[in-house]
C-alpha cells in the first residue's frame, strides 16, 4: 500500500474508489441480468462531457470483429483530426479485448474504458473517447475518472439488448377461446409471433416456459401447447436512461 501511495499520492484513494465502483457495478449487473449473458448496444450512440475545459466525446459502436472496430476508430479519427487523443477499448464476442491510451499516461484511459465496458457486461462493442485538451492537467485519478465516466455516461444513453434462449410453441384451438387466450398472452406479456385463422386458430408464441398447466386450466384441457423449437433471440434489456 505504501508503494502505491508513494507512486500515486492522493490519486491512490481515487483509484481504489474506482475499482470498488467497478466491482459493485459488475455485481449488480450479474444480479439483475438473469439471462446470465453479456449485453449489447442496440445501435450506435455518443455523448459529450466537459471537465476543466477539456472535452471528452465518447462514441459507442456495435461490432462483431476487430476489423470492424478498427474501421470505426479510423472513421472517428477522420472526423476529429485535431483532437488531442483518440483512446479506445473493445470487447468482441466476450473473448477478444483491446484498449489503447493513445498518448495519455499509461493505464489512465484505455484500461478504465475497458473495465467500464466489462462492468456493464457489454460485448461486441468498441468505445472511442476523443479528447480535446482544455489546458488543465487532470492528474492520474482525474484522467481515470474522466475516461471511465465518458463511457459510463454514453452507456446511459444507449438502448441495451440481451441474448436469451427461448422455446417456441404452437397452440391450436377453437374460435370461442380467442378472447380468453388473447387476454392471457397480453397479461403475461408473452410474445405471439404468428397467428393463423383457418378451420381452427393457430398461435405460435415464444417463452422460457410452456405455460401448459395454465392453458389446460383456461381451456378445461381442450388446448395444450406443442413444442416446436429452441431459438436464440435478442430482446431489449434497458431503454435510454432507465435502470
Amino acid at each position: 500500500m505504501n508503494l502505491l501511495y508513494d507512486t500515486f499520492g492522493r490519486d491512490y484513494y481515487i483509484i481504489i474508489a474506482l475499482i470498488v465502483k467497478l466491482i459493485l457495478c459488475k455485481h449488480l449487473k450479474n444480479r439483475y441480468n438473469k439471462a446470465g449473458d453479456r449485453m449489447r448496444i442496440k445501435e450506435d450512440v455518443w455523448n459529450q462531457t466537459e471537465i476543466k475545459k477539456s472535452k471528452f466525446i465518447c462514441y459507442l459502436h456495435r461490432c462483431f470483429s476487430e476489423a470492424d472496430a478498427k474501421d470505426f476508430l479510423l472513421e472517428i479519427k477522420r472526423a476529429h483530426p485535431d483532437a488531442s487523443h483518440h483512446c479506445y477499448a473493445m470487447i468482441i464476442k466476450d473473448q477478444l479485448t483491446r484498449s489503447n491510451d493513445d498518448g495519455e499516461p499509461h493505464g489512465t484511459a484505455g484500461l478504465p474504458m475497458l473495465e467500464t465496458l466489462k462492468g456493464h457486461q457489454l460485448q461486441d462493442i468498441v468505445a472511442v473517447t476523443v479528447r480535446y485538451f482544455g489546458g488543465t492537467l487532470l492528474g492520474t485519478g482525474g484522467l481515470i475518472r474522466a475516461y471511465s465516466g465518458s463511457v459510463s455516461e454514453a452507456i446511459q444513453h444507449a438502448v441495451l439488448t440481451e441474448t436469451r434462449t427461448m422455446n417456441r410453441y404452437q397452440l391450436t384451438f377453437s374460435y370461442d377461446l380467442i378472447g380468453k387466450l388473447d387476454y392471457f398472452f397480453a397479461s403475461h406479456e408473452i410474445e405471439v409471433i404468428d397467428k393463423q385463422y383457418e378451420e381452427q386458430v393457430y398461435y405460435q408464441y415464444q417463452s422460457d416456459q410452456s405455460w401448459e398447466n395454465e392453458f389446460s386450466e383456461i381451456t378445461s384441457g381442450r388446448c395444450l401447447p406443442h413444442f416446436l423449437e429452441t431459438v436464440t433471440v435478442e430482446t431489449i434489456y434497458k431503454k435510454n436512461g432507465s435502470d
